[in-house]
């Protein structure tokens, strides 16, 4: 009888979670080969890299970095909500917040950051930057292009996860499951992002 009880209390690795952090692992790969491709034209083209990152507006990319590292914050936040069981508000209070807002809050911040992106991209190609202008150029767009493909696909993860909160009656683990996977996925996005500022903005 012992035995029966001690089996049963024995807590299994969630299947989703695990699932996601496989794919994760795919993604890190992914990423990795876009910053080998990035490495291999910045080595065949030094003068022409140098002459480029000039053109970049630091201060503006650091606070569209800033935004996006504060969405991973209320992402999190939006998680703790879930694991209490509070999907919306009890209160008008930041800390009476369920899951709902404070994943509205994160969509609204990425989305800022996706705007800023695309801002920069058209402040570019008027500079005559482009995709096919030069190995900067490809290198550029191809790496910030494939990671803000990512950040949009996480901006329709969360509004399907807070559609999911309003179309069920009652909050369970499964949706706080599913809150918890796509915070791993927006993470990812941010450090993957705080790697391609460095090496795009910083290591110039």
């Amino acid at each position: 009888m012992n035995s029966k009880s001690a089996v049963a209390t024995v807590k299994r690795p969630n299947i989703v979670a695990v699932g996601t952090i496989v794919w994760l692992g795919s993604e890190v790969m992914f990423f990795a080969g876009l910053f080998a491709i990035y490495f291999t034209l910045r080595a065949m083209n030094p003068e022409l890299w140098a002459e480029q990152t000039g053109k970049h507006n630091f201060t503006f990319a650091l606070i569209n970095t800033l935004i996006l590292v504060a969405s991973s914050f209320t992402a999190q936040a939006g998680v703790f909500a879930a694991e209490r069981m509070q999907p919306r508000a009890t209160g008008a209070s930041p800390a009476k917040w369920g899951t709902v807002e404070w994943f509205y809050l994160t969509f609204f911040m990425g989305a800022v950051f996706v705007s800023g992106q695309a801002w920069e991209y058209a402040t570019f190609v008027s500079e005559g930057i482009t995709l096919s202008s030069d190995p900067y150029g490809s290198a550029f767009y191809m790496t910030t292009g494939f990671h803000g493909i990512h950040v949009t696909l996480g901006l329709v993860a969360f509004l399907l996860v807070i559609g999911r909160i309003y179309a069920v009656k009652n909050f369970t683990h499964k949706e706080e499951t599913t809150a918890v996977v796509v915070s791993y996925y927006w993470h990812f996005v941010d450090i993957v992002w705080i790697i391609l500022f460095i090496v795009i903005y910083v290591l110039k």
